[in-house]
């Protein structure tokens, strides 16, 4: 898990520089928040918050409730349900002693989720 964790957080890295030089919106499933967090909960090392400083994301993030009624293992995601809640628990303590502010999806179809988020979204015009 500990190997997981620092190459995810190397992507996350990678895929935030890359992102950063597009002129429209780019959304993260998972982000170095998320790898950050995942490293901490497998060693105890304290949350690295001088590398989430240097890479900040917007300070709005979409999260989702874990939804058991459609929640699948597969090939990538092969925790249980368990996990899932116990990792969103992590994220929804931490986002915010980081400086996030977090907006919780409903459990809805694809498109009302969509368009809560763009209902959510700060345009500037």
């Amino acid at each position: 898990m500990e190997a997981f964790a620092r190459r995810a957080i190397e992507v996350a890295i990678e895929d935030y520089l890359s992102a950063s030089s597009q002129s429209d919106w780019t959304f993260f499933d998972r982000g170095l928040v998320d790898a950050v967090c995942a490293l901490q909960h497998a060693t105890s090392e304290p949350i690295r918050k001088e590398l989430i400083a240097a890479n900040r994301y917007h300070e709005r993030v979409f999260l989702t409730l874990p939804w058991p009624e459609i929640y699948d293992t597969d090939p990538e995601r092969r925790h249980g349900f368990d996990s899932a809640v116990a990792e969103y628990d992590r994220l929804t303590t931490l986002l915010p002693v980081i400086g996030y502010q977090i907006e919780i999806l409903p459990n809805a179809p694809v498109r009302e989720r969509a368009d809560f988020i763009f209902k959510h979204l700060p345009y500037s015009d």
